[in-house]
């Protein structure tokens, strides 16, 4: 187990008049190793800490004068100083296995750790959860968190997991349901495996055994060029749309039982299906937005005007795959100072899209991408680069403007391959080669989901493309601003 090391101190902070620098090493707080940034959180927020630090190779005491609740101006190095608790599960459908090779070693890192659940979102099988585990969810306030069940039916839960716990380790969701945990769930739909009679079967068994499930979503199995296991493979229109039937059959049923759907299909089924997306209020608030639920709609909505943007930071599909390296600000850091700094798929990436400053600053803010001088010209003809089904939604979207000179470009994943045709997994490699092709000294408008700290997944940058690109947030109402503001002073090249 390591300790958290000290890599920022707000100047004015508690820390920082108490003489902390970076570097320190923090032992104990009040005598105690904290395990992990949520435990540390804990410790800090009392009055007057006491920090054990180690510092050059000497050990100090550090007394802390603050108030109880008053951040302790620290950010630390990792949000996991213990190590993550690995996945025992073998599943045909995972997706770390399908992975290219050459990649960041972090990626190939399968966990299974409830912390990460509720730090990150991740979700976890709970088939190495405990009892203290429970206590500590419990006394702690762990909450909320994410837990895939892909089938109520102890047999074929534990077959997909391939592994005999996972006929069991669902009692662990039924338990923290009675400690009032708020819990969101997801099944992975493979075809031939859990759809169908099996996925009507899990939805029934979760308004039996599970009914104060915040929400549940379905989503579609991901299968890259690299699958190992020949069982896996994509689902078929037909297929897409029998999930869409047997998901809203379901929320019928929730519905008149509970007075909530409870349970939604990813949006990749309804353009598999070539169904029209449902209603925004059907949503019932979005709760599985980040797991592809509603996305299209939220961002309709965005880009039409009718909802704010949610501006930020999106999720990518490996949001938490540094975290115990680099220790990115979880999703909770507006709650309070939780001390991780902002890095990975949390930090920011992009300054905001707006009107050209008089003056381009002498360097780029330490926060965002990196960018380069050379750009088009202001009244440039427009292309949003985006994945095949990310131009499914924003091609009509940028239709409806009545302008001409704006077009969606997709970008097929052939680094993936396979079905993968998601934007957040959009690489430097297929950005290349599709802006190749694609006219000179036009704008380039790229998502700022598909990058972590200014990189793509293979390991490239915007600085790479062929082309100049302006990285804008990923949601509708910055799309609309940036095709009314000028080229980006610092348009990456």
């Amino acid at each position: 187990m390591s300790s958290p090391r000290v890599v920022a101190v707000a100047p004015g902070s508690p820390a920082h008049r108490a003489g902390v620098v970076v570097d320190d090493e923090v032992i104990a707080v009040d005598g105690e190793a904290p395990r992990d940034v949520i435990e540390w959180r804990w410790l800090t927020d009392e009055a007057d800490p006491v920090l054990d630090v180690r510092r050059g190779g000497l050990e100090l005491t550090v007394e802390v004068p603050k108030a109880a609740g008053e951040p302790l101006g620290i950010e630390v190095h990792s949000s996991l100083f213990d190590q993550v608790r690995t996945c025992d599960n073998h599943c045909e459908f995972c997706f770390i296995y399908q992975l290219p090779p050459g990649m960041r070693k972090s990626l190939y890192l399968k966990d299974d750790d409830y912390r990460l659940s509720f730090l990150y979102g991740n979700f976890t099988t709970l088939t190495r959860f405990t009892e203290a585990d429970l206590e500590r969810v419990v006394t702690e306030g762990i909450s909320p968190l994410n837990v895939s069940i892909h089938a109520t039916d102890p047999e074929v839960r534990a077959a997909m997991l391939r592994n005999r716990r996972g006929a069991t380790s669902l009692r662990w969701l039924r338990a923290l349901l009675d400690h009032g945990v708020e819990v969101h769930g997801q099944v992975v739909c493979c075809p031939g495996v859990n759809d169908g009679p099996v996925l009507a079967d899990t939805l029934a068994g979760v308004l039996d055994r599970y009914p104060e499930l915040a929400s549940l979503c379905v989503v579609p199995l991901g299968v890259s060029r690299h699958n190992p296991e020949p069982r896996m493979r994509p689902t078929t229109p037909a297929e897409a749309a029998t999930v869409v039937d047997v998901v809203h059959a379901a929320q019928e049923r929730f519905l008149r039982v509970l007075g909530r759907r409870l349970v939604f299909a990813a949006d990749e089924y309804y353009l598999l299906a070539d169904r029209p997306f449902p209603e925004p209020d059907a949503y019932e608030g979005f709760a599985m937005h980040e797991d592809g639920i509603g996305m299209a709609r939220t961002f309709e909505a965005e880009f039409r005007g009718e909802l704010e943007g949610t501006g930020g930071v999106k999720d990518g599909f490996f949001s938490w795959a540094d975290a115990a390296e680099t220790g990115r600000t979880t999703r909770y850091e507006a709650a309070g100072d939780l001390g991780a700094p902002a890095e990975g798929y949390r930090a920011v990436r992009c300054g905001e899209v707006g009107p050209e400053p008089a003056a381009a600053p002498a360097s780029p803010p330490a926060t965002a991408v990196s960018l380069r001088p050379t750009r088009p010209r202001p009244d440039a003809p427009v292309g949003v680069l985006t994945s095949p089904y990310g131009a499914r939604v924003v091609a009509p979207l940028l239709a409806e403007t009545g302008r001409t000179d704006v077009r969606a470009v997709p970008v097929e994943n052939r680094y993936f391959g396979g079905n993968v045709a998601v934007t957040g997994l959009m690489v430097g490699e297929d950005l290349a080669r599709t802006l190749a092709a694609e006219p000179a000294g036009h704008r380039y408008l790229l998502p700022d989901v598909c990058l972590s700290g200014g990189r793509f997944l293979d390991g490239t940058t915007p600085e790479d493309l062929p082309r100049a690109v302006e990285v804008v947030p990923t949601d509708g109402a910055a799309l609309r601003r940036a095709l009314t503001a000028p080229a980006l002073a610092g348009a990456s090249r």
